[in-house]
């Protein structure tokens, strides 16, 4: 692999590709910025909603709790059933109607009375209630024989009485009941459960104290698992929320997914709760931060299961010393927090890709624009360094760098118009050329020279003003150079009227002794045909004698450090110029060297004139006169 060559990329390509790498990651920088945003937004809605929801359990916990405490201090709760039972009726429905989670109230009595207001769907639900009914009162009180008479009563919304009908349930004793004993072990406000209620047959739980002042005398209140499971509905937060009540034990009291709370009340009912961690995969993750120290008083947490990233919010509902060690926690898809954000940050990624689309489009149309332009002056320059002057300025841009470039580029071509006027054409491209300076560096090499020269120009001269003589010698010289470009010649130099081409130099040229002879024998024709020309205008015949040979010369550039010319110097230049003055003497029109004649005598027509002595060299010179070509 050539690394030296140099990397060349379109400027459609680099302006993409700069425009991809500046606009890419701050297209991505923002994206995730933004989602990192929508995580701690929906983290922040996940915190407020779970802290509400969990507050309104332990609100409804705190409802019960004081509720208890109001009915430990009731004077009227002091007397067994039925004394007093219109008061005591009284009191618990108003701890019903204010107390909305509360599902009964009761109390307790060292004899086995028992008092219990209930209401609500548990009423008709649980005990078959007639038509209308708010409310039930199930009493259990000593009957004149001494056993204990069960009945239940049943209210509509006015307290007022709508049926009576003994309870079949005769074999309860609250006396035995886990809410009784339990309080009148701690002699304070205790909590139970979740356990199964006598009455309604139910998974409850119960807050319970002993009535202050008296001895063996409890009250309290059960709110049922299934209102717990109402109170931590999570849809609110994401329809694939979860929330639930993880007991000291470890095992599920509550849940909000209805199915799974089916099946707790039902293992609840059965006489226990355990074993069912099974049911909730995050209940182990729930378990482990349980343990942990840093979550031991609540907070969010991150975490991994079902192949999904979720949050759990986890907090613990012990309410004035009650149900220690309980916890509620709220489980939550993160990707659900995030989906509504996620989608605008798409929609926003959409329109930054697109916008990011249209520019990539506007910038290849642009740098197709500025490529044409660029394109355009890149043929010009190429023109140019061919020496090809018929293009035409660079068309107007408007962008000023191109028209900059432009006009730099117009003012070199104008330049080296004018430095071609006066220096041989190729030697101008060889020096343009950024590999061409060795065409100016003088060397030895076979080059063919011609010379020409016009009889009588002086006399001309004077016959003519000097304007004359300008138009006649400019249409001449302009003639003589078409012939010898025809021909593959270079023009060096312009003598007063006569002309000095060279054939290859600096351009190579292995036929350019054959190419010298043509085109001599063609300047000829072209001068006899001016001629023609000049009689019928009245100017004069201009009657030119040619001299050709070929041989060694130095050819380069000569001169001073700050003035150069390129020429041909050596004896082959002196003795071609010399055979231009012999036609003087002969009368001929082109004489060309013995070395000419032997290089190219079966394509040309000669005459031989013999051996002569030219000025300056001791040898004499084999002369011939070129009279035409042989080709057919």
């Amino acid at each position: 692999m050539n690394w030296s060559r140099p990397l060349r990329v379109h400027l459609s390509v680099l302006v993409v590709a700069l425009l991809l790498l500046t606009a890419t990651p701050i297209i991505w920088m923002a994206f995730s910025q933004g989602r990192q945003a929508a995580i701690l937004a929906g983290e922040k809605h996940m915190r407020e909603m779970s802290l509400r929801l969990i507050e309104g359990y332990r609100n409804a916990l705190e409802g019960g709790h004081e509720a208890v405490a109001l009915a430990s201090t009731v004077p009227q709760l002091a007397v067994a059933p039925p004394g007093d039972l219109q008061p005591k009726v009284q009191f618990f429905l108003e701890v019903l109607r204010s107390v909305s989670n509360a599902t009964s109230v009761y109390a307790g009595y060292p004899d086995g009375s028992y008092l219990l207001n209930t209401g609500r769907d548990y009423v008709r639900q649980s005990l078959a209630a007639p038509a209308g009914t708010a409310f039930a009162v199930r009493l259990l009180a000593q009957g004149k024989d001494g056993g204990i008479v069960s009945t239940l009563r049943f209210l509509d919304g006015q307290a007022r009485q709508i049926g009576e009908r003994p309870f079949e349930r005769t074999n309860f004793d609250p006396r035995q009941s886990p809410w009784y004993q339990t309080a009148l072990r701690t002699g304070g406000p205790v909590s139970v459960g979740p356990y199964v209620t006598g009455t309604l047959k139910v998974p409850t739980l119960a807050l319970a104290a002993p009535l202050k002042g008296q001895e063996g005398i409890v009250v309290g209140t059960n709110i049922h698992l299934q209102t717990i499971s109402r109170l931590l509905d999570a849809r609110q937060i994401s329809p694939r929320a979860r929330s639930y009540v993880v007991g000291s034990d470890g095992e599920l009291v509550a849940h909000s997914d209805p199915a799974l709370m089916s099946t707790i009340l039902g293992a609840w009912s059965g006489g226990g709760g355990a074993g069912m961690r099974s049911l909730d995969p995050s209940l182990d993750v729930v378990a482990g931060l349980r343990k942990d120290p840093a979550y031991q008083t609540g907070g969010l947490a991150e975490a991994d299961f079902a192949g999904e990233r979720y949050l759990v919010q986890m907090a613990p509902v012990s309410v004035s010393g009650l149900f220690k060690g309980s916890s509620v926690a709220i489980v939550v898809p993160l990707q659900d927090l995030v989906a509504q954000a996620n989608r605008l940050l798409v929609r926003n990624l959409m329109i930054a890709a697109g916008v990011l689309v249209a520019g990539v489009v506007g910038s290849l149309m642009l740098s197709r624009v500025i490529s044409r332009k660029l394109y355009h002056l890149a043929d010009e320059a190429r023109r140019i360094g061919d020496l090809n002057f018929a293009g035409t300025d660079a068309p107007h841009s408007w962008i000023t760098e191109i028209n900059t470039l432009g006009g730099a580029l117009s003012a070199s071509r104008r330049a080296i118009v004018q430095f071609a006027l006066y220096v041989p054409r190729e030697v101008v491209r060889r020096i343009i050329d950024p590999e061409g300076g060795a065409a100016v560096r003088g060397r030895r090499q076979e080059v063919t020279a011609l010379f020409t020269d016009v009889r009588d120009f002086t006399t001309i001269s004077e016959q003519h003003s000097p304007e004359e003589v300008v138009d006649i010698l400019s249409a001449y010289f302009e003639m003589l150079n078409t012939v010898a470009e025809e021909y593959h010649g270079t023009v060096i130099q312009y003598l007063g009227d006569s002309i000095f081409v060279i054939w290859n130099a600096p351009v190579a040229d292995p036929q350019h002794i054959e190419n010298g002879c043509h085109c001599a024998l063609a300047m000829k024709a072209a001068v006899d045909r001016l001629n023609e020309t000049n009689r019928r205008s009245g100017r004069p015949e201009l009657f030119t004698r040619f001299g050709v040979h070929t041989g060694p010369a130095v050819v380069g550039s000569f001169g001073a450090i700050a003035r150069q010319q390129y020429t041909a110097m050596g004896d082959t230049i002196n003795v071609a110029s010399r055979l231009e003055g012999l036609n003087k003497e002969f009368n001929t029109s082109i004489l060309v060297s013995g070395a000419v004649h032997s290089a190219v005598a079966d394509l040309f027509d000669f005459r031989a004139m013999g051996m002569v002595h030219v000025k300056g060299r001791s040898g004499g010179i084999d002369l011939w006169e070129l009279v035409g070509s042989n080709a057919r």
